[in-house]
């Protein structure tokens, strides 16, 4: 990792090692809540060990434990330098697994209440959330997109993000707006993080560590792990971050042991043998 910093939306600096909010309260949409009390231990310890790029979003959560409500908790009044990123789109069916869409008349209202229960004026981070949890599907995202740039110039949003986007829908929303950030499933979109990186992009791999159906090379990364006294996690978050200046990690926990290893992961500085040997 040549640079533990990225300067999100030309205005906000941030560590490339953030934290993702979305186990916080359960560790699958569908799955047992969390005590909250453990949440919030993990978010203010997340901080004091450098954390300063949270992403969360409204639907994160399972019944009175919502991941919102916890990081304004253990949080709020926020830190000055930390940015939170949120997603609007999903819509929960009635088995709580976000898997309806808003229309653009609906993105509002999931604004306003990110607002509310994270007890800010103003979002500092934005994402529309495409599709269901399916990869891209190349359907048209310009009205929605339309609909966040007007909240952005209300000034209830300071920057534009999308998620779960094809090379077509990243084309289409940068001739509606701004986009500052690209957040898709960990996967190798070579063309697209290219795209990213010349343009002073963000992209964020979500599933960083083999959620979301797509495991990890435990096999290979065990190697270089075991040769740097590491974890497979640690690594595979390392050789993340060194994939591009442009890459920001978000791993994500809801244990206080996993958030130490996970954060600890951003001192690794993988060298040529390593990446070779984890890129084949």
């Amino acid at each position: 990792m040549t640079t533990k910093t990225f300067s999100l939306g030309g205005d906000l600096t941030i560590n490339r090692l953030g934290f993702g909010a979305m186990r916080l309260a359960t560790g699958t949409f569908d799955g047992p809540t969390r005590p909250s009390a453990t949440g919030i231990a993990v978010l203010r310890r997340a901080v004091e060990l450098g954390v300063n790029h949270i992403d969360t979003a409204g639907f994160y959560g399972r019944g009175g434990v919502r991941a919102n409500e916890q990081i304004r908790t253990a949080l709020a009044p926020y830190p000055a330098d930390l940015v939170i990123a949120t997603k609007v789109g999903p819509l929960p069916g009635p088995d709580g697994v976000p898997s309806g869409q808003a229309t653009p008349d609906q993105l509002r209202g999931l604004v306003e209440t990110d607002l509310r229960t994270l007890g800010l004026d103003r979002l500092d981070l934005v994402y529309l959330r495409v599709g269901g949890m399916t990869g891209p599907g190349g359907e048209s995202i310009a009205d929605r997109f339309a609909a966040l740039a007007e909240l952005r110039a209300e000034g209830l949003i300071r920057h534009l993000a999308i998620s779960n986007v094809d090379a077509a829908q990243f084309a289409e929303a940068r001739t509606v707006a701004p986009v500052t950030a690209v957040q898709n499933t960990y996967a190798d979109d070579s063309a697209l993080l290219a795209e990213c990186e010349a343009a002073g992009i963000a992209y964020v791999p979500y599933f960083p560590l083999g959620g979301g159906g797509t495991p990890l090379d435990t096999e290979r990364l065990g190697k270089v792990a075991a040769r740097r006294g590491a974890t497979t996690a640690q690594i595979a978050i390392a050789a993340l971050l060194a994939t591009s200046p442009s890459v920001l990690a978000i791993p994500g926990t809801g244990t206080l042991a996993h958030l130490e290893e996970n954060v600890a992961a951003g001192d690794i500085d993988l060298g040529d043998e390593d990446l070779s040997e984890l890129r084949g």
